[in-house]
């Protein structure tokens, strides 16, 4: 299956996530190739990752994770980032997060809204690894909220006027279940350089050596990808039309 090259006739993008450093472990690579370009991304987290590092009291991890997410954001050109204060690893697909991510893309106003990966599972099959509930009550929630911004009639109360303008929603997929992918050869490894400002987390999960294990990561992601992008490196993405 050959992946096609992502849009690139809009402005904005707004990209979602559960958690601090969501957003790094691949998405931002691309991140950087649309600010490279003069587009417009923000970012909103729905939880501040407070409960993320074992050895650290939330109320401490809310603070180093949030100092974490905007300095990871800067990085990649991204200088708008919001916490929507939701509790981590308790995120229930309701209809207050709904509401909430509705809200903010309606302040926001994207011609694209990024969400995170949100099945079952991290890839195909029943070995895999069992994908964090945050991950999925908020991918899937970011997926109806995108219509909820557009209808007038739903969630009316919000003080942010509608905004029926998103085109798309990118989900990043890995290659086989992909539509397209992002070209990032021109922004050499400032993806990895954006995990890394992950550090406390990272060390929080028993990384040692933070740079080779960023780097692996990241190029197992691309090299996944090259065989379906003509060669190049790249992020692929589900791309779905509103």
């Amino acid at each position: 299956m050959s992946l096609e090259p992502f849009p690139e006739d809009w402005e904005r993008a707004t990209v979602i996530a559960a958690h601090p450093d969501d957003i790094e472990w691949g998405i931002a690579a691309a991140v950087a190739t649309w600010t490279t370009a003069g587009k417009e991304v923000t970012y909103v987290l729905v939880t501040s990752g407070e409960a993320g590092i074992d050895s650290m009291h939330p109320d401490v991890a809310r603070r180093v994770r949030e100092a974490e997410e905007r300095e990871a954001a800067a990085i990649v050109g991204v200088s708008e980032v919001e916490f929507l204060g939701f509790p981590d690893g308790r995120v229930v697909e309701d209809l207050a997060l709904r509401r909430a991510i509705a809200a903010a893309i309606r302040r926001h106003r994207p011609d694209v809204v990024v969400g995170q990966h949100h099945g079952e599972r991290w890839g195909e099959g029943l070995g895999r690894p069992w994908n964090s509930a945050d991950h999925r009550a908020v991918g899937r929630a970011t997926m109806d909220a995108v219509a909820d911004a557009a209808n007038r009639w739903i969630f009316p109360d919000l003080e942010e006027p509608r905004w029926p303008g998103t085109r798309w929603i990118a989900v990043q997929a890995p290659p086989t279940r992909a539509t397209h992918a992002v070209d990032i050869e021109g922004v050499g490894d400032v993806g990895v350089w954006s995990l890394l400002a992950h550090e406390q987390y990272l060390r929080g999960l028993g990384v040692e050596d933070l740079v080779a294990y960023a780097t692996g990561v990241l190029e197992r992601q691309v090299e996944a990808v090259r065989p379906h992008f003509n060669g190049r490196r790249g992020v692929a993405f589900e791309l779905t039309p509103v």
